[in-house]
């Protein structure tokens, strides 16, 4: 293993653990050429330092042909060149380790990218080898194999899961047709996932993000739905969605994390919360994403809702919730608040709708404060912290498959991917065009400025370090008036955020904290504002 020194923290650090997402390709670039890379970060550690987060999430660094933003993996154990090098990547493991912050990698298991040394074998082997096994080949349908031989749902709207090959047989692909599914009832492929944790394990890498965690397994005659819903129905047993063979796999892979003290975070839609609890068993993953509280949309009893049923799944397991407004998947919270509609559906993604960017940051900045006060670990994607709203990407830019495979209906997530404004200066040439009014959101003029969002997180985030009550611990909720979220947190802290439509009066207390925007002259909460109080 490698001779890292650990920050000086409980062994138990991911149960309350400020994460920061970083979306390398867009985080910060280092040698000028538009694209964001691993010298891009080890420059903005300091930043990063200064925020005052636990540990960096990287979204897949590896070599990848980005058919699918990196999440079409070609090699697990090379960074892409556009990054930099395997030994940058160890470098900056190392010196973000000497800040105090730790490391999480993305991997994929559910599939790889066509480029991947396996599918070009099996490609070459032709029907019937042992390197198609690794992967689900079958015969086509119909008189000549011209049909597809299921009917699965693609994850990207309006496409099919099957491609095709010149040799007549068909390939599965829950994504795109450059992702192949791999097969994980083949041995080698369990063997292979398992090598790679322990390769970057002993890199110094203290934690795992499991991407599309319960999509793996398949059941092996592929069976058609037949006109199902796509997600898992009462009381049967889906064919590629939660089965329970997922199990066996994330038991054998926490047995590696324990050797190193590492942990995972598991990315698990399910509606049944008594099998999601499941895969948090303390034998299984550490941690999952809460997609329920990050879709929520911005209103006071659905909100509470969604934090009620959050804690309540995870206590029977004993694991923590983890907290969420916005990922490299999602509308960017600015923009989302500011809608009519404030939740999040992919499939209501659409073209132009109307966004008051004032009222979205004036949620945001509330929100942020809610999620911040929540028992468990919270994550923070990159420009959430400078109030970015969704970028306009002009239909000749856009990149994302999702836009392209939804027939051109759906906008696609390049609008919160784009490259952060450091400065009031652009980026030369970026991947993904940066708004011309982007200069506003520039991190060191918000540095500057004690009202900025910027100001905002580095306070709380600081505070949510230092002060007592924050992190693990119960969660009681308080009598509010109507549209109000009020609650304590250990040690005399209390939360008030005020959704309703008029100002509101503070509970009582002792001291104020902080609160996302000013009290009015009358000490009252302004509507859409947040507060931290000691009692």
């Amino acid at each position: 293993m490698a001779d890292f020194p650990l920050p000086a923290a409980a062994a138990d650090w991911w149960r309350s653990a400020a994460i920061y997402q970083v979306y390398p390709r867009s985080f910060a670039d280092g040698d000028g050429d538009g694209t964001g890379d691993l010298a891009g970060v080890r420059a903005k550690l300091p930043y990063l330092a200064e925020l005052g987060v636990d540990a960096l999430w990287f979204t897949p660094w590896y070599l990848s042909p980005l058919a699918d933003g990196g999440y079409d993996v070609a090699d697990y154990r090379t960074i892409d060149p556009a990054f930099g090098t395997l030994d940058e990547a160890e470098k900056l493991i190392a010196e973000a380790t000497g800040l105090g912050i730790r490391t999480i990698v993305d991997i994929v298991p559910n599939h790889v990218s066509d480029q991947h040394a396996w599918f070009r074998a099996a490609l070459a082997a032709g029907p019937g080898s042992p390197e198609r096994e690794v992967f689900h080949f079958r015969p086509g349908r119909g008189e000549h194999g011209e049909l597809p031989p299921g009917d699965w749902p693609s994850q990207f709207a309006g496409a099919t899961t099957w491609t095709r090959v010149p040799d007549g047989e068909w390939y599965l692909h829950l994504f795109t047709p450059e992702q192949p599914d791999l097969n994980w009832a083949h041995p080698e492929v369990r063997r292979e996932h398992e090598e790679v944790l322990h390769f970057w394990f002993e890199r110094g890498v203290a934690g795992v993000r499991i991407d599309s965690a319960a999509l793996l397994a398949k059941d092996p005659a592929l069976p058609d739905l037949a006109g199902r819903p796509g997600e898992p129905w009462p009381g049967e047993v889906h064919p590629y969605i939660d089965r329970d063979e997922l199990h066996g796999v994330y038991r054998s892979w926490r047995a590696i994390a324990d050797a190193y003290d590492a942990i995972f975070v598991g990315e698990v839609w399910l509606p049944d919360s008594e099998r999601f609890a499941r895969y948090l068993r303390p034998d299984e993953l550490h941690t999952a994403f809460n997609f329920s509280f990050l879709s929520c949309p911005w209103d006071p009893a659905r909100l509470r809702t969604a934090i009620e049923e959050t804690l309540a799944e995870h206590a029977p397991v004993g694991a923590p919730a983890t907290w969420v407004l916005c990922n490299h998947d999602v509308t960017r919270t600015v923009t989302r608040y500011g809608r009519q509609d404030t939740g999040f559906d992919f499939a209501a993604k659409v073209f132009g709708t109307p966004t008051d960017l004032a009222l979205g940051t004036r949620r945001a900045r509330a929100a942020a404060l809610l999620t911040l006060a929540l028992p468990g670990a919270v994550y923070v994607y990159q420009g959430e912290e400078l109030g970015l709203p969704e970028a306009d990407i002009p239909l000749d830019r856009i990149q994302d498959p999702m836009h392209f495979r939804s027939g051109g209906r759906d906008p696609g997530r390049d609008g919160c991917r784009v490259p952060l404004p450091w400065t009031a200066e652009p980026w030369q040439d970026p991947w993904l065009p940066q708004p011309a009014d982007w200069a506003a959101y520039a991190a060191d003029g918000q540095a500057a400025d004690p009202r900025s969002m910027l100001t905002l997180y580095r306070r709380a985030l600081g505070l949510r370090r230092a002060a007592r009550g924050f992190g693990g611990g119960a969660l009681e909720w308080l009598h509010a008036p109507d549209g109000v979220l009020a609650f304590a947190r250990p040690d005399g802290l209390v939360c008030v955020v005020n959704l309703s439509d008029e100002p509101v009066p503070l509970p009582g207390h002792t001291g104020l904290l902080l609160s996302s925007a000013p009290l009015s002259d009358a000490g009252l909460l302004p509507q859409d504002t947040a507060a931290w109080l000691r009692t």
